[in-house]
């Protein structure tokens, strides 16, 4: 099975030596999910990382009656419920697949070895999580500071495509505002 997808992702931030490509290869998990699956629900620890090979995910928690997208991703990223998966606590947030993807993964023992056995990996894993950070922090910044128009227009800039991949909901959930709102912006548009 080609696994090449994380091993170039990983490379294009810190090259990795043979040995730790090849025990990569040795753990990395290959499957085809189909659309609405979820690959980890609210209540259950996460005991995977993935990266994606090709598809569309989303994160999304509930709060009452109502359903929140936390985050969307993308081929080529790396999607882990944080909390629980370094935690080992049970999750808050679910993780949908919104179109049919190819997921690799590996698991948190597998991650823990090689953090253990190549020491080399802890520069990558360092830098990986330093730009889902400031991908975070960017998100509660413009939400606090960017009007609903320019959160719609910045999302449509990075997730071309976005709008047949979520429905007006998940959407509008993930810019903090109503579907009603979401409608007068894109009447706009």
């Amino acid at each position: 099975m080609e696994t090449t997808g994380l091993i170039q992702t990983l490379n294009s931030i810190s090259i990795l030596s043979p040995q730790l490509q090849e025990a990569l290869r040795g753990y990395l998990v290959e499957e085809t999910v189909a659309r609405k699956s979820l690959i980890l629900k609210a209540g259950s620890v996460s005991q995977r990382i993935y990266f994606i090979k090709k598809g569309f995910v989303r994160a999304y928690y509930h709060k009452g009656e109502s359903e929140y997208t936390s985050w969307f991703m993308r081929e080529g990223d790396i999607i882990v419920s944080v909390y629980s998966f370094f935690s080992r606590k049970p999750s808050f947030e679910n993780i949908q697949v919104l179109e049919d993807s190819v997921l690799q993964s590996i698991n948190w023992d597998q991650l823990q070895l090689l953090y253990k056995n190549f020491p080399e990996l802890n520069l990558t894993g360092r830098l990986i999580t330093e730009q889902y950070y400031i991908k975070s922090e960017e998100r509660a910044i413009n939400l606090q500071t960017l009007t609903a128009t320019q959160r719609y227009e910045r999302l449509l800039s990075a997730y071309p495509g976005i709008l047949q991949k979520a429905s007006l909901g998940q959407i509008a959930s993930y810019l903090s505002i109503k579907q009603e709102t979401l409608s007068r912006i894109r009447a706009r548009h």
